[in-house]
């Protein structure tokens, strides 16, 4: 049998309102699994290539030693800055998470989420933390708060789950694009597609998210590849029947729900004279 280990803190803090203060360590909520990566390496003899920076104007090679930060505030006009200037203008990291306001937790809309973390009690912590889990908890409210980290100041969410609390990095509205920027067209929804589509929602709704039954597809089907590979076996691609097109959104919704229903039988397509005609092959003549 394997038991979990317990979490590390990455951190410790303090999250305060009014007179309170709630000593709190900081947990990572997530285990970020990175997309496979390949090295790139010279053909012609499989080593892999290390990366350099050369400056166009003197045409050489630049060491890091030699490098310095600027910021570029007119065309290729910079203002550049020693190490010391550009720790001076950084936030300086504060343990304090100071809650500004309490706002319903629906009105934060997700869009605006960014990293998460755990906040759990910190020593002598535990009543205070759990008093304000249980007080959100009733009055269905997050706090909205300020954290400063890394050298800068974030805008932090913090909101009660499954007895605990989640901190959570949001997005500053001047990061966030309005969807007024994306053309989304302009069409008439018939009442008879609108009952089609909702009954197609209804078929496949579930009341809960269950996060564990998914997982990534794609990089499981590379590792897959790889292995193969170090096999030495030759990688080919599938290539995936073309599927018949249904043109019309009612006989689309249609098929849908014919294809949930019935399963893996045959989906409904439109009448032969209707369904586009697939390419001819190109004549050897």
């Amino acid at each position: 049998m394997i038991l979990a280990m317990a979490a590390r803190p990455i951190g410790s803090g303090t999250v305060s309102f009014g007179m309170v203060s709630i000593p709190v360590k900081l947990f990572s909520a997530s285990e970020s699994k990175a997309a496979v990566s390949f090295n790139l390496l010279h053909g012609k003899c499989g080593s892999r290539l290390k990366q350099s920076y050369t400056c166009p104007k003197d045409s050489e090679t630049v060491t890091r030693d030699q490098m310095v930060k600027g910021y570029e505030f007119a065309k290729d006009q910079y203002v550049t800055f020693t190490a010391e200037e550009l720790k001076a203008m950084e936030q300086e990291a504060e343990r304090a998470i100071e809650i500004t306001e309490f706002v319903p937790a629906a009105q934060v809309d997700p869009i605006y989420f960014d990293g998460a973390y755990y906040l759990g009690p910190d020593k002598g912590g535990d009543k205070a933390y759990h008093l304000l889990v249980e007080a959100m908890r009733q009055t269905g409210r997050s706090a909205l708060a300020k954290w400063a980290a890394r050298g800068k100041q974030y805008l932090v969410l913090i909101r009660p789950v499954q007895g605990g609390l989640v901190m959570q990095q949001l997005l500053y509205a001047d990061e966030v694009r309005s969807l007024s920027e994306v053309p989304l067209g302009d069409a008439e929804v018939k009442e008879g597609e609108l009952k089609l589509a909702v009954q197609l929602v209804n078929q496949i709704a579930s009341d809960e998210f269950r996060p564990g039954q998914y997982e990534d597809d794609v990089r499981k089907r590379m590792h897959e590849a790889i292995q193969k590979k170090i096999e030495g076996q030759e990688i080919t691609a599938s290539v995936e029947p073309p599927k018949a097109q249904i043109i019309d959104l009612m006989e689309a919704l249609k098929a849908s729900l014919a294809k949930k229903t019935e399963g893996p039988k045959p989906v409904a397509v439109p009448d032969a004279e209707d369904a586009p005609r697939p390419a001819r092959r190109a004549s050897g003549r």
